[in-house]
């Protein structure tokens, strides 16, 4: 799935400033795609029912999710839809949840919006740009229901680790996003990634792992309800661990916003 995204330290304030562009290291490479037929016939038919831009967003400075799904039902934010089989299908499994998935890459989304009208899903809508000015810009603390990161871009060498999404100020950001009680789940097929990511998450006060695979392992047991995506199917005939992280989001009384991922 193409990746989509350094401490931050919690602040007090409730102010979402977006950051002046080219201020923070990318986690993903940009390119404009040629759509096919079908995918370009449903971008012009579907995309201004079912989409959005970040940028637009944010620029409103406040997102109500609720207002856009036309109802008050818990909302979970996936980064990185790829080509949107997995979003499809578990937007179609909960029917009672509002799926929001951020992606940069346009092919995608036309897949997703075909997926979705195909499907007659009415619980799915699609932001294109980068999840980390939505969550810095645009999203208020505490009021997402969960955010999933599935097989992000690993950047596998070494000199590109600093664009991997799962860093600690990533991941501050999106626990002050998260309510109490939601929850932030992570997966890849990247073993020094996935030992990253568990340090990470590990470090944030704010993150309890649940449903652990064997006591003390620290990882998560694989969830039956999680789709197969072609790339863990790609890494168990390779022989490479999957790793899930499904973590519980724990509050203080009082949160404070996390504004940046560079503080």
């Amino acid at each position: 799935m193409p990746g989509t995204h350094s401490a931050a330290l919690p602040e007090t304030s409730d102010r979402r400033e977006p950051r002046a562009p080219g201020s923070r290291i990318r986690s993903f490479v940009h390119q404009r795609n040629r759509l096919t037929e079908g995918q370009q016939s449903a971008w012009d038919r579907w995309w201004p029912e079912f989409g959005r831009d970040v940028d637009d967003v944010v620029a409103g400075g406040s997102w109500d999710p609720h207002a856009w799904f036309g109802r008050d039902a818990p909302v979970l934010l996936e980064i990185g839809s790829g080509m949107g089989e997995t979003t499809a299908a578990l937007a179609a499994a909960e029917p009672e949840i509002d799926h929001v998935a951020v992606e940069v890459f346009e092919p995608g989304l036309a897949q997703l919006l075909m997926r979705i009208t195909d499907a007659e899903l009415g619980n799915q809508r699609l932001l294109r740009g980068d999840a980390v000015d939505l969550l810095e810009g645009a999203v208020a603390p505490a009021s997402l229901d969960g955010i999933r990161v599935y097989f992000p871009d690993p950047w596998p060498k070494r000199r590109h680790h600093k664009r991997r999404l799962v860093q600690p100020g990533f991941v501050a950001l999106a626990a002050s996003r998260i309510r109490d009680g939601g929850t932030l789940h992570l997966a890849t097929d990247w073993p020094d990634y996935a030992d990253r990511m568990r340090h990470v998450c590990a470090a944030q006060p704010a993150l309890e792992l649940r449903d652990e695979s064997t006591p003390d392992s620290g990882w998560s047991r694989r969830p039956d309800w999680r789709p197969m995506t072609k790339f863990e199917a790609r890494a168990v005939d390779e022989g490479r661990p999957v790793r899930d992280l499904l973590y519980s989001v724990v509050h203080p009384e009082a949160i404070g916003d996390v504004r940046s991922v560079t503080g």
